[in-house]
C-alpha cells in the first residue's frame, strides 16, 4: 500500500463530508461573533484546530462503531470493518489528531475555544457514540448537542466568551438534528434494525418517525427565526430562513401524509441542503450589515 492509499484511509476515517459542514457552522459563528471578515490569522487558526479536532472525534467514532458499521450494508466498506486499516491504527490516528486540534485552538485562539472543542468531542464520541446510540431512541434528540458544539467554538474564538446569540445558533443545529438523522434512519432502517440499534424507526415505525419530524420542524423553524428577536440579521436573513423553513415543513408534512420512499430522500436531502444555506445566509447577512 502507497502513501497515497494511507492518505485515502485517513481521509475516509475522518468523515470529510460531515467535518466540511460542521466547519462551514464554525466559520460562520466566527463571522457573526466578529461582525465581519476576522482576522485571517485567527481564520487560520480555528480552520486548523476545528478541523482536526472533528477529523479525530470522527476517527474515534468509527473505531468505537466498528462492530455496529460491519453489520450494516451502508457502513461495511469503511476502513476498519473492510479491513483496510487495523483498529487500532484508527485509535491511535482519532486520538492524535483530536489532542493536537484541541492543543491548537486552546494555544492559537484562547482557552475557552479549546476546551469546548474537548467538550464537543466528548459529546460526540462518549455521550452519543457510547451510550445514546446504543440504549435510547432519544439518542437523535439529546446527541444533537455534539452538532452544535462547532458553533460555540466559532463564536468564542471571536470574542473569547458566549453569549445568547451564540446559544441561539446552537439551538438551530439542536433542532435540525433529529429531522435531518430521523430521514436518514429511515432510509437505512433495515441496518440499524439488524445492527441492535434503538433508532426511531427501529424503535416506534414510521408514522411515528413521520410526525416526530413534522414536530422538530416545527421547533427548528420557530428556533431558526429567534435570532431576529436580537437583531442578529436583518431582512435578508429573515426572507431566507422564512422561505427555507417553509419548505422544509411542507416536505415534512408531505412525508406524513404520504410515507413516500421518494419525499422521503427529497426530505432528506434538503435537510443538509437547509442547513448549509441558512449558515450561509447568516454569514452573508453579517457581512453585507
Amino acid at each position: 500500500m502507497d502513501k497515497l492509499d494511507y492518505l485515502a484511509i485517513f481521509y475516509k476515517l475522518s468523515k470529510p463530508r460531515i467535518v466540511l459542514l460542521l466547519n462551514f457552522t464554525t466559520i460562520t459563528a466566527l463571522i457573526v461573533a466578529s461582525d465581519g471578515l476576522p482576522a485571517p490569522v485567527l481564520l487560520l487558526n480555528v480552520l486548523i484546530g476545528s478541523v482536526a479536532a472533528a477529523a479525530g472525534a470522527s476517527a474515534l467514532n468509527q473505531y468505537l462503531d466498528r462492530h455496529i458499521d460491519i453489520k450494516m450494508t451502508r457502513t461495511a466498506n469503511r476502513p476498519i470493518p473492510s479491513g483496510q486499516v487495523q483498529a487500532s491504527t484508527a485509535l491511535l490516528y482519532g486520538l492524535g489528531i483530536s489532542l493536537f486540534g484541541v492543543v491548537w485552538l486552546a494555544v492559537t485562539v484562547n482557552s475557552l475555544t479549546g476546551i469546548l472543542a474537548l467538550l464537543g468531542s466528548l459529546y460526540y464520541v462518549g455521550f452519543y457514540t457510547l451510550f445514546l446510540k446504543r440504549n435510547t431512541s432519544l439518542n437523535i434528540v439529546i446527541g444533537g448537542g455534539a452538532g452544535a458544539f462547532p458553533v460555540l467554538v466559532g463564536w468564542s474564538a471571536a470574542t473569547g466568551g458566549l453569549s445568547l446569540e451564540a446559544w441561539l445558533l446552537f439551538a438551530i443545529i439542536f433542532y435540525w438534528t433529529p429531522p435531518h438523522s430521523w430521514a436518514l434512519a429511515l432510509l437505512v432502517n433495515d441496518d440499524y434494525t439488524k445492527a441492535g440499534i434503538p433508532m426511531m424507526p427501529a424503535k416506534y415505525g414510521k408514522k411515528v418517525t413521520h410526525r416526530q419530524i413534522v414536530l422538530f420542524t416545527i421547533l427548528l423553524v420557530v428556533v431558526s427565526l429567534l435570532p431576529l428577536t436580537t437583531m442578529m440579521f436583518g431582512t435578508i436573513y429573515m426572507i431566507v430562513s422564512i422561505s427555507l423553513g417553509c419548505i422544509f415543513l411542507l416536505l415534512s408534512i408531505r412525508l406524513w401524509l404520504e410515507s413516500n420512499p421518494r419525499v422521503l430522500r427529497m426530505t432528506w436531502k434538503y435537510s443538509t441542503t437547509y442547513l448549509a444555506l441558512i449558515f450561509l445566509t447568516m454569514m452573508v447577512d453579517s457581512l453585507l450589515y
